[in-house]
């Protein structure tokens, strides 16, 4: 009899070893959301091929890795509102049932922007600009009602996109020829009226340049003069493989916190290929012709390149950390690298490693590392 429960003790421990269930546990997986509790939310975009189901293994890793989710396109004016009477609800209010679905913080994007608007917002029947009081209106309807359709639900809307230029100037979009700079301040007003507990933020990309971060800062400082609701400011994190520098980055958070708003980092993603122009932007009207030079990597990543690209991911990460008060999101473009818009543009058809998962769904080799140190930050402080 002693020698059975012997023997049955044998076992037992076997099986437990076997199952992980041993005092020399495997160690645990560490995902986004997890290793960044208590710092900020982490964040990815999603598309609506991916929403509608088509990509299960790209919807797997969002669930298990994030815990906010913007909507790549489908909110945008020419999907959402293509026509003066007609808005297209389908896709935005799948989006939005999928993130409630999974306790998901929700990113309205983008209600007002000069790019992707809807053909008919700016002209009349006969193809002439509108008066700016027709278009004040029309303004006021298209926020209202999409931000009314999902009061209470939305968290935040990203409410103007990219209205500063790389100078620090206004952009002259039809937005501002036709009603002036006070569209911000209206577009601001009109969506706290439809959903007074929604938070308001301005976007924009380039913002580590000086002169756009000063623009941006007196925009918005100008803004919270006069009592208008803005809630927060996103930096557009559309990186290049060489620039901005890290400290440019950290000094447009440190001048832009300071005017009492929730900073987040938000499109997140790093080209790797070739820039084909002096100018650093996100503009995504610009097209130049695939060539091999600005295709290096359609047969795969050398190691030597992959590497300053996780040591720029993580030097970013490690600056984010510094500044987690200041910061309540950072959100990625995209989910992975083969669904990424950097494949695309500014130049269709190349094959881009911008992000941290790989056309595979497997999470990349280093990324480990920054996910452990953001779990071990105060830690190690």
């Amino acid at each position: 009899m002693k020698k059975l429960k012997i023997s049955a003790l044998a076992a037992l421990t076997s099986v437990l070893l076997l199952s992980g269930c041993s005092g020399s546990q495997s160690k645990e997986e560490l995902t986004f959301k997890d290793a960044f509790e208590g710092k900020f939310l982490m964040g990815t975009a999603l598309n609506v091929e991916q929403i509608a189901g088509n990509e299960p293994k790209a919807i797997e890793i969002a669930k298990k890795h994030f815990n906010s989710v913007v909507a790549e396109n489908c909110m945008k004016m020419e999907n959402i509102h293509p026509e003066e009477d007609i808005f297209f609800w389908d896709e935005a209010d799948a989006f939005v049932e999928f993130a409630e679905k999974n306790n998901m913080h929700i990113v309205g994007h983008t209600l007002v922007w000069h790019s992707q608007a809807a053909p008919w917002i700016f002209v009349n029947e006969n193809g002439e600009d509108v008066s700016r009081e027709e278009l004040i209106e029309r303004m006021k309807n298209h926020i209202q009602t999409i931000v009314g359709r999902y009061k209470g639900r939305v968290d935040g809307w990203d409410v103007v996109n990219e209205a500063i230029e790389g100078d620090g100037s206004w952009r002259k979009s039809k937005w501002y020829q036709i009603i002036g700079p006070e569209y911000i301040e209206l577009a601001f007003q009109f969506a706290q009226e439809a959903d007074p507990e929604a938070e308001l933020y301005y976007n924009d990309y380039g913002v580590s340049g000086r002169a756009k971060c000063d623009g941006i800062y007196d925009l918005v400082r100008n803004l919270l003069e006069k009592g208008v609701k803005v809630d927060g400011i996103g930096l557009q994190g559309h990186l290049n493989f060489d620039i901005p520098l890290i400290s440019e980055m950290e000094t447009s958070i440190q001048k832009l916190s300071s005017l009492g708003v929730n900073i987040m980092i938000t499109e997140l993603d790093m080209t790797i290929v070739p820039w084909p122009s002096d100018e650093v932007t996100a503009e995504v009207s610009l097209n130049y012709e695939l060539s091999k030079e600005y295709d290096p990597y359609s047969e795969g990543l050398p190691d030597s390149v992959y590497q300053q690209v996780m040591d720029r991911y993580t030097g970013f990460f490690e600056m984010f950390l510094k500044h987690h008060e200041k910061i309540t999101r950072v959100t990625f473009w995209g989910v992975h690298d083969g669904n990424s818009w950097r494949n695309d543009w500014p130049i269709e058809g190349r094959t881009d490693f911008p992000l941290l998962f790989d056309r595979n769904y497997q999470i990349k080799e280093g990324v480990d590392d920054i996910l452990e140190m953001a779990k071990d930050w105060e830690m190690n402080q």
